[in-house]
């Protein structure tokens, strides 16, 4: 077996053979195995634990964590060799998973394996579930919850899936979109060109794109991470199609960050205590990843406290008050979006950095739209306006798109290669439809 197993694991298995030999004073006890230089672990695994300085513990701790994903008999292969009849082996802890029938380390395993009846040390592999460990601050792996009363280390140790992936292919996977993870990667095509804003808007979406790319010079070089919280709060506001999701996109772009549109219909939910458990989960996986959060129609879950009047208030309370605290905690980009700026809860306005407002384009900006949105390829006919088109009707950039592709889908219907100034105000006309508002 050990020759077919990678030299880390060929520790941890030795390191279990000699603790049980150990507690149950074997006449031959194994001698006490030592853990391999760090050249000898898989790449990914050495390139972790070299970046983040991890001590002996740590990095046993790690491996008890992977056994089970990379070899997922070894922990049953191990104790079965060393007991002298077949069994279990209370004393190790672990437990058998609902579809896996192996053993699943938990926390008494790694204590078992490593305080070495030493109290003292004991209270230390406990630290090393802490909220201040950078197991913890990292999300790489940490004790599943139990039911009230149970002993905390009983708890079954779980990897997370993000760092399972990348100890075994040296890529960090993207969580997958439900009800365990509710939001989705946004990204775009589009340029900084292309958003058409006015002067003061775009300032300050420029300068918010500054934060995001000198916020470790500001908090560390500086020193302002003493004085100021960590991360950064912002609410779009205006009405929809005004380019608030495409400046969410684009400053991920520009940045080097993801964008995670979060689907508050798969957040909210009627039974108490499970809306501030898919909060915590959804801001678990994002911290310390840099990722730009981005809450669109936001009115849902950050609205306005009401006076408690029953069960039900007091819990919708609540769950404002935990995501009020989450946000503030949370060291990346959160950004709220929402069609009224009245429909938010003062006490996040309050400690948004910045607001950013988005007004309905003028104009100037709508003519650019249209110059920006009709292709290249295609060429208006010689009856389109667009000047006067652009004079005429008050429409979002959101809505010049859905008319455009209505045009240019007639044109291809005709073979032709110009869009027709009837397609275009019968594109005008649908969205018009849409906003229960009559052509003249």
């Amino acid at each position: 077996m050990e020759a077919t197993i990678p030299s880390e694991l060929q520790y941890l298995q030795k390191l279990i053979q000699y603790r049980i030999g150990r507690y149950l004073k074997a006449e031959k006890p194994e001698p006490k195995p030592t853990l391999p230089k760090l050249q000898q672990f898989s790449s990914h695994l050495e390139k972790f634990i070299k970046e983040n300085e991890l001590n002996q513990s740590e990095i046993t701790l790690l491996l008890i964590s992977l056994a089970p994903h990379t070899q997922p008999d070894l922990f049953d292969q191990s104790i079965q060799q060393t007991l002298s009849s077949s069994g279990d082996f209370p004393r190790i802890g672990g437990v058998r998973g609902k579809n896996f029938r192996g053993f699943l380390p938990t926390g008494e395993t790694a204590l078992f394996l490593l305080d070495e009846d030493d109290w003292n040390k004991r209270l230390q592999i406990q630290k090393l579930f802490g909220e201040d460990h950078l197991f913890n601050k990292k999300a790489v792996l940490w004790l599943e919850d139990l039911p009230q009363g149970e002993p905390v280390m009983s708890g079954r140790i779980i990897l997370s899936q993000e760092y399972i992936d990348y100890f075994l292919t040296g890529q960090i996977s993207k969580p997958r979109f439900g009800i365990h993870f509710p939001a989705q990667q946004i990204e775009t095509l589009q340029d900084w060109e292309d958003l058409v804003l006015n002067t003061d808007t775009m300032q300050q979406v420029r300068d918010l794109e500054k934060w995001l790319k000198y916020e470790y010079v500001l908090l560390k070089d500086w020193g302002l991470a003493k004085k100021i919280k960590p991360g950064y709060r912002v609410l779009f506001h205006g009405p929809p199609g005004t380019g608030k999701t495409l400046t969410a996109s684009l400053l991920g772009r520009h940045t080097g960050r993801e964008v995670y549109r979060v689907d508050l219909s798969l957040v909210v939910s009627k039974f108490i205590g499970e809306t501030e458990k898919n909060l915590a989960h959804l801001f678990d996986t994002a911290e310390n990843k840099n990722w730009i959060l981005f809450f669109d129609e936001a009115d849902a879950l950050f609205g306005k406290r009401t006076s408690v009047r029953d069960a039900h208030d007091k819990y919708a309370n609540q769950e404002v008050s935990f995501l009020l605290q989450r946000t503030e905690n949370y060291a990346g980009l959160v950004i709220l979006a929402t069609n009224f700026k009245s429909n938010i809860d003062d006490a996040f306005a309050r400690r948004f950095q910045s607001h950013i407002y988005f007004p309905l384009p003028k104009y100037e900006e709508r003519l650019r739209l249209w110059q920006n949105t009709i292709p290249e390829k295609v060429r208006p006919g010689t009856h389109v306006d667009l000047h006067q088109i652009a004079s005429q009707y008050e429409l979002t950039g959101a809505h010049i798109i859905n008319i455009v592709q209505h045009a240019c889908l007639q044109a291809i219907s005709r073979g032709a290669a110009t869009i027709a100034e009837q397609d275009l105000l019968e594109g005008i006309r649908k969205e018009y439809v849409k906003e229960g508002k009559i052509l003249k």
